[in-house]
């Protein structure tokens, strides 16, 4: 019920200002960036309003994990290193297997790693905070661990999928590799005292380096293998050895953990 109030809340007061966004704006790249933009800076301002309100906790933001500390920063960089990293040598390994080839980069290398770390610092930020800070605490308050744990994880993995039903079809081999990588930042989490640098670091690394792969065509498959092993949509979180690399650092995190 907390949850669901929350969340009628936010969109009551989202959807005013961002429904004529849609209406005026025809670059729908734009609209998103505006609109979710503006949906988590909504979010960040009920957020003080619920810990006042809701829990008398002023400092809701802290409770997350997310504080400025020295090691807390260290845990992003450590995260980030290791997210980038993992995907670098997945690509790596595909490519001594004969199961893709690299290109040289037609566009400015430095410039979309650039692109690249901003892009997946908010993006690695803004969902840690939402599902491994706020959703994961709302849970923890009424369920165990282990429930929490998966709720979680089901949550950010589905929330992934809203788009159209084609499209969700179409791209459901990630549904694995998506609830894999829940698991595994929650327990990166919670190998951390409940901090959230990590998390927020290992997501983002995992992002930044498939947006140099990606958007700095570097890569180009051989075919020699099914995309179900590589990929498919080449995705590497949508195929065989995606998920083996989450594996690996799902087991490691949740060694950790324990």
């Amino acid at each position: 019920m907390r949850l669901g109030f929350f969340l009628l809340i936010l969109v009551l007061l989202w959807l005013p200002v961002a429904a004529p966004i849609y209406f005026l704006i025809s670059d729908s790249n734009l609209v998103t960036i505006l609109t979710m933009g503006l949906l988590f800076g909504e979010f960040l301002l009920l957020l003080r309003w619920w810990g006042r309100k809701v829990y008398q906790q002023p400092k809701l933001l802290k409770r997350y994990g997310l504080e400025r500390t020295r090691q807390n920063g260290l845990d992003l960089l450590k995260g980030l290193s290791i997210g980038l990293m993992f995907t670098l040598s997945l690509f790596a390994l595909e490519g001594l297997l004969g199961w893709l080839e690299f290109q040289t980069p037609k566009v400015v290398l430095l410039r979309v790693i650039l692109e690249g770390l901003l892009s997946a610092l908010g993006i690695g930020f803004a969902e840690e905070l939402v599902f491994r800070g706020w959703l994961l605490d709302e849970l923890q308050r009424d369920y165990t661990q282990k429930a929490s744990l998966w709720i979680d994880a089901i949550a950010f993995a589905v929330l992934h999928f809203l788009k159209p039903f084609k499209e969700v079809i179409r791209t459901f081999p990630a549904f694995p590799g998506l609830l894999l990588l829940g698991l595994t930042l929650v327990w990166a989490k919670r190998s951390r005292k409940g901090r959230l640098g990590l998390p927020i670091g290992l997501h983002a690394g995992l992002v930044w380096g498939y947006y140099i792969i990606n958007v700095g065509q570097l890569v180009q498959y051989s075919g020699n293998v099914s995309p179900w092993i590589t990929g498919v949509d080449s995705n590497p979180v949508a195929g065989l050895m995606g998920l083996l690399f989450l594996s690996v650092l799902a087991f490691w995190m949740r060694k950790q953990a324990i």
